[in-house]
């Protein structure tokens, strides 16, 4: 094994193990324990949920929060819920899944030049961490951000993960400007830093209400594939 997959390894065993924040330690392992009645016969994952996909992608989308009863159940990133289902047909139909479907952890999904992550590693009550537990959680999407040597876009799912992905880089010291979130916007952030691009996070309120369509959201994959082909010019 290289270093770098060490690296990597080393990762992913620090997050699944953390235990930082007591509320969300407590509310995982609690929503693990008494389940959802359609997923009784599930060993539920109920641990932070590390990130997932092609470490070396020049993609990097960055989300809130596990769902309770989605990747807090099946351990894997947007995997076993309605927002996952809207999310994975669209990087599908962009060629960046190997599949439209996200069901659990052997369904034999691939994700090609992409990666997955979030602010926050653990399902939250009423899914709103608090800052202070996505500051807990940060350091482990900087060190994704540093692992990923080829990164040259990130996707913001939602304006916490957009306002949270900027705050990262201001911390690290760099001069980083406070645009104002719109969706399918696309900003430069710094002359040495990815492009952000922005986008309403499909969770159901926003999926079933129409304020993010297929086509919107589509629309984002698009001005990815753009970027990636034009080299951000």
């Amino acid at each position: 094994m290289d270093e770098r997959s060490k690296d990597w390894d080393g990762l992913i065993e620090s997050v699944v193990s953390c235990r930082r924040c007591p509320r969300l330690v407590a509310w995982r392992e609690q929503v693990a324990r008494e389940k959802r009645r359609a997923y009784r016969e599930w060993t539920y994952w109920g641990k932070p949920v590390p990130g997932f996909g092609d470490r070396s992608g020049s993609v990097l989308v960055v989300g809130l929060a596990p769902g309770a009863h989605g990747a807090n159940r099946t351990g894997r990133m947007f995997t076993g819920d309605s927002s996952g289902n809207f999310l994975y047909a669209a990087l599908y139909n962009a060629g960046f899944a190997s599949q439209s479907v996200s069901a659990h952890l052997e369904d034999g999904l691939q994700l090609m030049d992409l990666y997955i992550s979030a602010v926050c590693r653990c399902a939250p009550p009423d899914n709103r961490p608090a800052p202070a537990e996505i500051a807990n959680c940060l350091p482990y999407l900087e060190r994704e951000i540093q692992l990923l040597e080829n990164l040259r876009v990130i996707v913001a799912l939602g304006r916490i993960a957009f306002d949270n992905t900027l705050q990262l880089f201001r911390q690290l010291g760099y001069q980083v400007p406070r645009p104002a979130f719109a969706h399918a916007g696309v900003y430069q952030i710094g002359e040495s830093l990815p492009w952000l691009v922005a986008s309403y996070h499909p969770s159901r309120q926003n999926t079933q209400t129409g304020r993010l369509t297929t086509a919107m959201f589509a629309q984002v994959w698009d001005k990815v594939r753009e970027l990636l082909t034009k080299g951000g010019e």
